[in-house]
């Protein structure tokens, strides 16, 4: 149907079509700025709202998930911390849901991980690998020792990869259909896998998940998280710390259902540190388990915990977390209004206090409280804080120069959040960071990596090091020069 057709439908059928669904933030603003028919008040808007597209917004932050389920003074609080502009909470939503998962590029829907000295990206429906293939992890044979460019890993006809955790040394893919593959290192049964005896060096279907579809998967040292659609999280691997949930230190070689966390309520996103878990639940509670030194499950103390156990700060703040990220010694959490907390070792300025002491429970970020803050990425002695502008701001250890500050020495470190300049002509929908480097996914679906090259995880083979961020490119991509704001 041609745009004048579409001005010429009455008024509730244009509303049904825009607040549908199948459109973004990001559409709802091009089709404002395209007629005036979309950035009017017309007869079904309240006078509050300004125009229709505005007024569809509203409905669709209404319906949304996460945004139903927080308070009403939380609402408002949001709806004021985006100045007043329901487009801008739309898209703050919908920024949140994705940079966990898959973000929406005009190349396409694609995600990016980083791992210990690799890195794995799926654009459009599937995913390619670089790096190190240490154990297998980049599914791409027995045969491949490294590779120097994005490579294709293959999977079976039809099979579209919707999600990809890689952090240590074994990977794990969530298909559009639910079914998961696993690669790598399986000495420990992390990919759920009977044969222990040697690597898997091409993804494989864990059966034992057969007609349980997943939605999120998490990879740990030397475990795996798996999140099904119906909000249950199952577990496989070591547990020497309890970190597989289950009341126990004993060992799981195929994914077993934790049943404390199906008596919480629905989990919504799970994260995995080396030897402990984030679970992120419905009404945005966090519950961590599993190895508790250096303080990263938040209580306080550096008990394990063989069980979930909820962090008592944020429920007695009314804080409803909707993202967590594991690092290897501290722990960051987004909240439904954009805020950012951090917790755990202090090491090198990673909890951006402005020192390095550490924080026994969640502590707010108030450097960063004037800011809107969509994604929150931790890892060894960094972290990366992702805002709605599509700005990133990094603290911690300058190592290998995988912060990204051109400015500052190798041996530096960074004590508070700071603007990487080197990005700030680009606007990054998600970001991964990995043991001494980073990647970035920007909404022109290019991807950027700085930091440690030694082993081509930045998909190139003539740098060792790369202080300054370089385009990895993907076989086939393509992006278009558009880039709305709103």
């Amino acid at each position: 149907m041609g745009k004048n057709h579409f001005e010429e439908l009455p008024s509730h059928l244009i509303l049904e079509i825009l607040c549908s669904g199948k459109l973004s933030a990001i559409d709802l603003v091009r089709l404002e700025f395209a007629s005036k028919t979309f950035g009017v008040r017309n007869d079904l808007c309240d006078l509050k709202f300004k125009s229709l597209v505005e007024f569809a917004a509203f409905q669709l932050c209404g319906s949304n998930a996460t945004f139903s389920m927080i308070g009403l003074n939380s609402q408002k609080d949001l709806y004021d911390r985006c100045g007043g502009k329901w487009k801008r909470v739309l898209r703050f939503l919908e920024s949140v849901e994705q940079s966990s998962d898959m973000v929406e590029t005009s190349s396409g829907n694609m995600q990016i991980t980083a791992g210990k000295y690799h890195t794995l990206a799926i654009s459009n429906s599937s995913v390619y690998s670089c790096g190190s293939s240490l154990c297998g992890v980049l599914g791409q044979g027995s045969e491949t020792t490294q590779c120097s460019a994005f490579t294709r890993i293959n999977f079976p006809p039809l099979a579209r990869v919707a999600h990809v955790s890689a952090s240590y040394n074994h990977a794990a893919f969530v298909m559009q259909s639910g079914e998961v593959f696993t690669c790598g290192d399986n000495s420990s049964s992390c990919c759920g896998h009977s044969d222990t005896n040697r690597p898997i060096f091409r993804p494989r279907l864990v059966e034992s998940l057969k007609g349980i579809p997943c939605k999120q998967v998490a990879a740990g040292l030397n475990f795996t998280v798996f999140l099904t659609r119906q909000g249950h999280v199952y577990t496989c691997g070591t547990n020497s710390h309890g970190q597989l949930g289950h009341g126990d230190a004993q060992d799981r070689p195929s994914p077993k259902k934790i049943e404390f966390l199906g008596k919480v309520g629905p989990i919504v996103q799970v994260a995995a540190g080396p030897s402990y878990i984030l679970s992120v639940t419905e009404d945005g509670s966090v519950y961590s388990f599993g190895s508790g030194g250096n303080f990263c499950l938040g209580h306080g103390e550096q008990h394990d915990e063989l069980l979930p156990r909820l962090i008592q700060k944020f429920r007695r703040k009314g804080t409803h977390v909707v993202q967590v990220s594991a690092g290897d010694e501290h722990a960051v959490a987004l909240d439904s209004n954009g805020f950012v907390y951090t917790w755990g070792k202090g090491y090198c300025g990673a909890l951006g206090h402005g020192d390095e002491i550490e924080k026994t429970r969640p502590e707010l970020l108030s450097s960063l409280k004037n800011h809107l803050a969509v994604q929150v990425c931790a890892r060894k002695r960094k972290t990366f804080v992702l805002l709605d502008s599509g700005l990133v701001y990094g603290f911690g250890s300058m190592g290998f120069g995988s912060l990204g500050f051109l400015d500052r020495k190798l041996s530096d470190k960074i004590l508070k959040p700071r603007i990487l300049n080197s990005l700030r002509s680009h606007h990054v929908s998600q970001i991964s960071t990995g043991l001494y480097h980073t990647a970035v996914v920007t909404n022109r679906g290019q991807i950027f990596g700085f930091g440690d090259n030694e082993r081509a995880q930045l998909g190139h083979d003539t740098l060792r090091e790369c202080l300054e961020p370089i385009e990895i490119f993907i076989e086939n991509s393509s992006s278009e020069d558009v880039d709305p704001m709103l």
